[in-house]
């Protein structure tokens, strides 16, 4: 009876984790932030981009993204008004060149897919 009771909780609480990461499902392009869509045109073209740290390589530590090599994920700064620094937006891609596309607005506790 312990063992099941911790499995439910168990599950119960990842079942929580992975529907929050997942909450905001995928979003086109023009869904977007126009700010947003400007450093997709930027990440197309190859740059040049405005802050200095466009285009590392995003580590994927919390794992809220499909697990894949490291160096698979690189993130771009997607320029929030009225913020003194970077603020909280990116946009993080995957695979070199870029195929595969999200979109964070809360600095990486949420993504969502871009579909283009």
């Amino acid at each position: 009876m312990k063992h099941l009771l911790c499995a439910l909780i168990g599950a119960a609480l990842f079942g929580a984790a992975l529907a929050r990461d997942n909450a905001g499902g995928a979003v086109t392009a023009e869904q977007l932030p126009a700010e947003a869509r400007e450093t997709l045109r930027l990440i197309d073209t190859g740059g040049p981009f405005p802050y200095r740290r466009d285009g590392i390589v995003f580590q994927n530590r919390e794992r809220r993204l499909p697990e894949q090599p490291k160096g698979y994920y690189r993130e771009y700064t997607v320029p929030t008004p009225g913020s003194k620094d970077r603020g909280a937006r990116r946009i993080v891609t995957g695979n070199k060149p870029a195929t595969v596309f999200y979109y964070t607005a809360d600095h990486y506790k949420t993504f969502r897919r871009i579909l283009r």
